[in-house]
């Protein structure tokens, strides 16, 4: 069930009130008992995983892989070994 945010615009009383999807909307403000209750557009809770299948690190942001340089060989005309 969602928690729900409101504000009366009678006397400026903001709450939250954990109401069924199903249910209506709040009209009387519990603190001046007027009928100007407005349901406000909140942000909502964050999807939680619970479960065995579910891990912190299935989701977690992986570091992008750093490059290796590869040794860097001129090329030309390969140099004669010395001899003795």
């Amino acid at each position: 069930m969602p928690t729900y945010e409101y504000l009366c615009t009678g006397c400026g009383h903001e709450f939250e009130k954990f109401q069924s999807m199903t249910s209506g909307s709040l009209r009387k403000c519990p603190e001046c008992k007027k009928h100007k209750l407005k349901r406000l557009v909140g942000a909502g809770g964050g999807i939680i995983f619970k479960g065995p299948g579910f891990y912190a690190t299935d989701y977690a942001k992986k570091e992008p892989e750093k490059k290796v340089e590869k040794p860097k060989f001129k090329k030309g005309p390969a140099k004669k070994p010395i001899e003795k």
